[in-house]
């Protein structure tokens, strides 16, 4: 496994650039070789080439029913989170896809009910043949004898033409009046409309299909826009939790936590503690250099902590702060290894534990198996494999991920605000749906 160091976006970069020159399958089958080498990694770089790829399989993919696209997104999306099932955000960012397909195709169901209210009279060339007759059978009964006898009393015999037999077969108002005033649109054929179905099979016309492909890929293209707009919404709330004067902790601060700290240190001035691990190279450069001068320039008091010594400093602590790879539904956070260490020490010291994270990181899986979420990097950092001796007979394991139990965060703050853990069901009903929830788990034909 390739070392957990900068570099993967360049890689990145250059295969969104390379989707437009690809066959679909062979884009699909390449971001599935990138994401198991580990040369696209973490959560944001994970998320965005999702949504793309996605979005290449609603322009590119042939379906003529709501039903056959959700199965090609389920499809190709099972195989991206097989491929690197450790990312929960690449089974978010599907189950966002799927439920906003779903959402769409439930508004194209809803808007003609609501349309053929208000289309213009038809005129003898347009309505239907058998409506035209019957149409003149009305006018000459009605020339007759009263209409009133005619609709309404019983004695009267109310004949009609053969070509309108079939009518008795559905469901069709009984009274000739309300019939000739039915839309086009009603079931006159003795077919249900397709708008009318329980089912999300709707589009049955080319422009439907043109329609519905366009709402969903502007869909995919605002969630992009989030993703990449997640940073700077989560920091416009730096100010309201950081005071003046605290001690703030923060453990291998991501680009998220740099920002959010970086805003509040603007307005206010106030100690951060940075713990890293040991450097494992002599020849390593200064961790996270870019954000230490940016706290030194907004002249912020910085120490350096290392992840074995925290808990000396748990007492001078206010906050601590965390940036979470996910955050699976019962509310615990994958972060970087050791950070469940500091956040059980702080809350054993009674300090309040914060996590940043945005929406698409939220999860509704709820694993039975909490090691399944834990991934495991290289040992030979530690322990040479030159000394055979001791690679022999020792099981190293070193932990890049680990899962820091809910009961010991206490604010969840995403890019739609603060958030408690028992406000975290409801944002996660409001961004999937039941149905797509287990979507992975499908059968071994469909893949």
């Amino acid at each position: 496994m390739p070392s957990a160091t900068a570099g993967y976006a360049p890689d990145l970069e250059k295969y969104l650039k390379s989707l437009k020159g690809q066959p679909l399958e062979a884009a699909v089958e390449n971001l599935i070789s990138l994401l198991k080498r580990r040369q696209i990694r973490g959560s944001e770089a994970c998320a965005v080439v999702t949504a793309q790829m996605l979005l290449q399989v609603v322009a590119r993919t042939r379906w003529q029913e709501v039903d056959g696209l959700i199965d090609n997104v389920t499809r190709i999306g099972r195989r991206l989170v097989e491929a690197q099932p450790k990312e929960l955000v690449i089974g978010n960012i599907v189950r966002r896809i799927l439920a906003l397909i779903r959402d769409e195709a439930a508004e194209d169901r809803n808007e003609p009910l609501s349309e053929t209210q208000s289309d213009p009279p038809m005129t003898p060339q347009s309505e239907p043949a058998s409506l035209y007759l019957l149409r003149a059978h009305l006018s000459t009964c009605t020339e007759q004898e009263p209409a009133g006898d005619f609709l309404f009393n019983p004695a009267v015999p109310q004949t009609r033409p053969g070509s309108v037999a079939s009518y008795s077969s559905v469901n069709v108002p009984k009274s000739l009046f309300r019939l000739l005033s039915a839309s086009p649109s009603s079931n006159i054929d003795g077919l249900s409309s397709p708008h009318r179905q329980s089912g999300t099979s709707t589009p049955q016309t080319t422009s439907q299909v043109h329609a519905l492909r366009s709402e969903v890929i502007d869909g995919i293209e605002e969630i992009k826009d989030e993703i990449s707009q997640v940073d700077d919404q989560i920091a416009a709330l730096a100010e309201v939790q950081i005071r003046p004067g605290d001690h703030i902790m923060v453990h291998q601060p991501s680009p998220t936590v740099e920002r959010f700290v970086l805003r509040a240190a603007a307005k206010r001035k106030f100690t951060v503690l940075i713990v890293t691990e040991p450097p494992r190279k002599k020849t390593e450069q200064v961790q996270h250099a870019v954000f230490r001068k940016g706290l030194a320039t907004a002249g912020i008091t910085v120490i350096n902590v290392m992840n074995s010594g925290s808990m000396a400093y748990m007492s001078r602590v206010n906050t601590v702060i965390l940036s979470a790879r996910a955050i699976v539904a019962n509310g615990g956070a994958v972060t970087n290894a050791g950070a469940a260490a500091i956040a059980r020490a702080a809350h054993e010291q009674g300090n309040a534990v914060v996590v940043l994270a945005g929406v698409y990181k939220l999860s509704p899986v709820n694993p039975f198996d909490e090691d399944a979420l834990i991934e495991w990097g290289d040992s030979s950092s530690f322990v040479s494999f030159a000394d055979g001796s001791m690679v022999n007979n020792v099981e190293i394991r070193s932990p890049v991920t680990e899962l820091v139990p809910a009961e010991y965060i206490d604010t969840y703050i995403t890019n739609l605000g603060a958030h408690s853990r028992d406000h975290l069901a409801s944002l996660i009903g409001d961004h999937y749906r039941q149905e797509d929830a287990d979507f992975h788990l499908g059968d071994a034909s469909d893949r």
